[in-house]
């Protein structure tokens, strides 16, 4: 009995763990937004930003992967596994659907605006992770779409809608671009379950990462490349700019390794409530210390940030809401 007992308040501290690294993740997504954000301001470009931002990834995580030699035997164990027909070859392309939102965020945001792009891309990353989640694809264990799950997602959408609900007035309604910002979530979703199963054969977070990274890099210079055929764009038109504007591959390269680690034991919509939660947090602590010109500390945050843990309460999955 006392041997359970321990096993079970071990598992118990596994999992308080790993919703703690969620909140992180959430933390770093907002980092790496606030840095992405200001590199494509500097270039002029999102998508141009967007594949120096992968490209700069890819070289650290490369750079990992020179001196691990655990990290390249990883990575060849997934290719193994795709080969052995044990993981379908399509999951290698988790990085693409990364990369895809990227460009979609690209589309949308000047249509519908920052706010509701993320307000609608958060409801398709929940609503997909209920059914991701159902059907095991992380390679963890199965979750039923249950009531309590399906008021955790909506309380979480609910919550991001009124953390940016000052910022709605800065947006137009379109029902064709939510439609899409909706869709573009959905790839966010199965990204991270696809992430989670790669890495349950990788056993290497970093492998994971470096997989998604060349993935997503080639997708997004191919795209460059199709838009430069058909546009006037120019291609990296760069200009120099400070040295943290760089870090934002390399804090993807982070996020998309404890991502890929967490999901197979939490289970993807488990990691979405935290890491919004996160993200939140993440937001007001990067607009408090360094704040950019024009900004406030919006009430709609900080009381969307209590209701995100309203959601985790409804899930039911936090401990200490249980104690």
């Amino acid at each position: 009995m006392n041997l359970l007992r321990r096993v079970i308040i071990k598992a118990g501290e596994k999992v308080v763990g790993l919703e703690l690294l969620s909140a992180f993740s959430g933390v770093l997504i907002a980092a790496q937004s606030r840095v992405n954000g200001a590199l494509s301001d500097e270039m002029g470009d999102s998508v141009e930003a967007a594949i120096v931002s992968f490209s700069t990834g890819l070289l650290f995580v490369t750079l990992i992967a020179v001196f691990r030699k655990d990290v390249r035997a990883g990575f060849r164990q997934i290719f193994k596994a795709t080969k052995a027909g044990e993981m379908p070859p399509l999951t290698l392309a988790a990085g693409v659907l990364g990369a895809s939102f990227v460009a979609m965020q690209t589309y949308v945001v000047p249509i519908a605006g920052v706010a509701l792009f993320t307000v609608a891309s958060l409801a398709g990353q929940t609503a997909i992770s209920l059914w991701v989640d159902k059907l095991g694809l992380s390679g963890g264990a199965k979750s039923l779409i249950t009531k309590r799950r399906v008021t955790a997602a909506i309380i979480t959408v609910i919550a991001v809608a009124v953390s940016a609900w000052d910022r709605f007035a800065m947006s137009d309604f379109s029902i064709l671009a939510l439609s899409l910002a909706l869709f573009a979530g959905t790839w966010v979703g199965v990204q991270r379950a696809l992430n989670g199963r790669i890495n349950s054969y990788s056993n290497k977070s970093f492998a994971t990462s470096l997989l998604n990274f060349i993935t997503g890099t080639s997708f997004l210079l191919v795209l460059l490349a199709i838009r430069s055929i058909f546009t006037d764009h120019s291609i990296l038109n760069f200009k120099t700019a400070p040295w943290w504007m760089f870090l934002g591959g390399s804090i993807g390269v982070i996020y998309i390794a404890l991502s890929a680690h967490i999901v197979q034991h939490l289970g993807v919509l488990e990691f979405t409530l935290f890491s919004v939660g996160g993200m939140l947090i993440g937001s007001l602590l990067i607009d408090f210390v360094f704040p950019t010109p024009g900004t406030h500390i919006s009430p709609y945050l900080t009381a969307g940030i209590a209701l995100t843990y309203l959601g985790v309460v409804a899930n039911g999955q936090s401990r200490l809401s249980r104690r």
